[in-house]
């Protein structure tokens, strides 16, 4: 990453992806500049900046056209060109992210669209022509973009529309040699991580039910990270990158992963609840027709 030049946005300390991105970059002599919105993060910011060298921290707030005006004229009146971009930024009213999403509201449908989603595609549309020699652009993503998970309601559906951008900004921006890329990490402990009711169990789950058993850490998302900003990735575009110890691949969890007491009681509750409060007598196990009995029970 030596002669490389990028744009980190939405770091908010350092335990967020965006630093284990940026310090993966900055530790193969890459040249960074930082963003923050308000005050107290730019408090955080600046010196997570300082420790590796960087002399531009900007403010910038994205949905604002003219804060990011003002981000892209000092990158282009200080640097001229730039070789990456970081996007780390989402936004939601925690208090949607609990209970249905069909309760959403339409006010803060449209922030969590506007911050997750479409401030990607208005920054790239500004970063793009900055990266003259080509580029690469990663953003952040998670499971709940693919399938329902607890307590992300709107931002999954936020997640799945900047994961369908990821895949159009490929192509609009291929053919000026500019890769546009997203990481999907497991869950870990960051600062969006915490807003996330029941963030503890969430955790304990990927940790219990992944193939690799094994937390995901700051440096593994990092590094991937600076996978896809260097050339090491020249020929990836389009994806959406997995760094979750494997979860993303388990349809059920295995046997032996599971509470046998609770899934068994589980099952038998539900059975004989929907056997008019008669127990199942097939034998599930030994007996086919029991299974198909079983199985429409279950449904």
């Amino acid at each position: 990453m030596q002669g490389k030049r990028g744009l980190i946005m939405g770091v908010a300390n350092d335990h967020s992806i965006a630093w284990g991105i940026a310090k993966a970059c900055a530790d193969q002599g890459a040249e960074l500049a930082f963003t923050y919105q308000g005050d107290a993060f730019g408090r955080r910011v600046t010196p997570l900046a300082e420790s590796v060298g960087s002399k531009l921290v900007l403010p910038a707030d994205v949905a604002d056209e003219a804060s990011l005006d003002a981000v892209f004229g000092e990158l282009e009146k200080e640097w001229g060109q730039l070789d990456f971009l970081v996007h780390a930024i989402a936004y939601s009213d925690k208090n949607e992210l609990k209970g249905r999403y069909l309760d959403t509201t339409r006010k803060n449908f449209h922030q969590t669209m506007d911050i997750s989603c479409f401030s990607f595609v208005d920054i790239a549309r500004r970063a793009a022509p900055m990266m003259r020699a080509g580029g690469s652009m990663v953003t952040l993503t998670y499971a709940g973009a693919e399938r329902v998970m607890p307590n992300y309601n709107v931002m999954g559906v936020a997640k799945a529309a900047l994961e369908a951008s990821v895949r159009y900004m490929a192509v609009d921006l291929g053919r000026d040699g500019i890769r546009v890329n997203a990481i999907s990490a497991g869950p870990m402990r960051t600062l969006a991580g915490s807003a996330i009711s029941d963030a503890k169990t969430v955790l304990n789950w990927n940790l219990t039910h992944a193939p690799l058993k094994q937390p995901i850490e700051l440096e593994d998302v990092g590094g991937a990270g600076l996978y896809l900003l260097s050339d090491l990735s020249r020929s990836v575009t389009g994806e959406v990158h997995h760094v979750d110890a494997g979860y993303n691949v388990v349809g059920m969890p295995q046997a032996r992963d599971l509470d046998k007491d609770l899934v068994g009681k589980g099952y038998a509750k539900v059975a004989k609840a929907r056997n008019g409060g008669r127990s199942n007598g097939a034998n599930a196990d030994n007996d086919a027709s029991g299974t198909s009995a079983a199985t429409d029970a279950a449904e």
